[in-house]
């Protein structure tokens, strides 16, 4: 039942009562009512399912990335950005996906979360920003299909893994992006972390997700205009966590979303 709006003073406590009465007397009395004094700004955005502010989600364990949208996140957020260094983006000689480890390992060898959990990062991945989860039978890892509230686009993705490739999981920061601008030189095990890493990743609607390449924020931005400092942030804190570079344009550019 919608809500239409607030009663007032004794009116609305004796309807309120009464309302209460009758459901009893139905055999209803396990019915979840609406509190008309919930804080307004309790309910997540449209589109945005569970998702969490990526300024409070510094480890990539919460679901999604959330609008930011006050004054002081979007300041909080640009002094994020302006400890990004910066330098020209290096070739891609020698880099093969390979370079970072098969796709979606749980043996990254660096501590970052969920690894080493008896689950492949990718499932990782999907139970963390899925709802309405449901398992391959006989397993409590491989997701057989959820629903996405899909940050790039805003839309909805009702998604099973007989269709596999509608979702994605994007590295923000793209491993061709890091191997040019540094992890070229890591050992392995550093680049298997941030392929794997959580913080690193998201899933998307796949063909939106296939766009982007291997762009940084001055090629390639979400179609959600809503989400993209929350994406500049997180661009940011895949490269101060791993202590790569982004080009001077990538910069500007991830400042510009975020009103700098």
């Amino acid at each position: 039942m919608r809500r239409r709006g607030r009663r007032s003073g004794a009116a609305g406590a004796g309807a309120g009562a009464m309302l209460g009465m009758v459901l009893v007397l139905a055999g209803c009395e396990n019915v979840d009512l609406r509190v008309d004094e919930e804080p307004s700004g309790s309910a997540p955005a449209p589109g945005t399912g569970r998702a969490v502010s990526p300024l409070d989600n510094p480890d990539g364990t919460k679901a999604g990335l959330a609008p930011l949208t006050s004054d002081a996140d979007r300041a909080e957020a640009r002094a994020l950005i302006e400890k990004v260094a910066t330098k020209g983006r290096g070739p891609k000689t020698g880099y093969d996906r390979d370079e970072f480890g098969y796709a979606w390992m749980d043996s990254a060898p660096g501590g970052i979360p969920f690894s080493r959990n008896g689950c492949d990062t990718r499932n990782d991945l999907l139970k963390r920003d899925g709802e309405e989860v449901r398992f391959r039978s006989g397993s409590d890892c491989v997701v057989a299909s959820m629903t996405l509230h899909d940050p790039y686009t805003g839309e909805t993705i009702e998604w099973a893994k007989s269709r596999a490739t509608t979702v994605q999981i994007d590295h923000v920061m793209p491993l061709s992006y890091d191997w040019q601008m540094g992890a070229a030189r890591w050992p392995k095990g550093k680049r298997q972390d941030i392929a794997n890493d959580p913080l690193n990743l998201v899933p998307v609607d796949g063909p939106t997700n296939s766009s982007k390449g291997d762009s940084g924020p001055a090629s390639w931005l979400p179609p959600n205009k809503r989400i993209r400092c929350s994406y500049a942030v997180r661009f940011a804190q895949v490269s101060l966590k791993y202590e790569l570079p982004v080009t001077a344009a990538d910069k500007e550019m991830m400042l510009g979303q975020c009103g700098g």
